[in-house]
């Protein structure tokens, strides 16, 4: 029995946090056969913030290992996140962790790019370690 659990994500710039409005933001999770998901694709809005996103998790009951992987007993779903903007390095955020019945958020910080770059020659990936629970 699947459960769901909700990512929500917030697209900024600076230690200020200011908000980008109008970044390309993808969520996609691991497939079959390697292939990948596509689980939404959105604009953000002028608070720098996504619709929230309803992915598919393991139910509290199927989790069986503390740390294992996806589909092999964890209490989690995973999913890939990238987010873009002209002007700004592209962030990739790789493993993000989406627990049933819980509200995700996961931050980016897009980096400004020097003059005459653009976000596909330039980009930042960062990768989450599963939670050790």
């Amino acid at each position: 029995m699947q459960a769901t659990g909700t990512l929500i994500v917030r697209v900024y710039t600076s230690q200020a946090q200011i908000p980008l409005e109008g970044a390309t933001v993808v969520a996609a999770a691991p497939g079959e056969e390697g292939k990948w998901k596509l689980l939404s694709i959105q604009n953000t809005d002028s608070s720098g913030q996504i619709c929230p996103i309803q992915i598919d998790a393991p139910a509290l009951g199927e989790s069986t290992s503390p740390g294992g992987l996806p589909g092999d007993g964890a209490p989690f779903a995973l999913c890939n996140v990238w987010a873009e903007q002209p002007g700004y390095a592209m962030l990739q955020m790789e493993n993000v962790q989406i627990f049933p019945g819980v509200e995700t958020v996961q931050d980016m910080e897009l980096i400004p790019l020097p003059q005459g770059l653009c976000s596909l020659q330039q980009r930042n990936a960062w990768d989450i370690s599963a939670q050790t629970l």
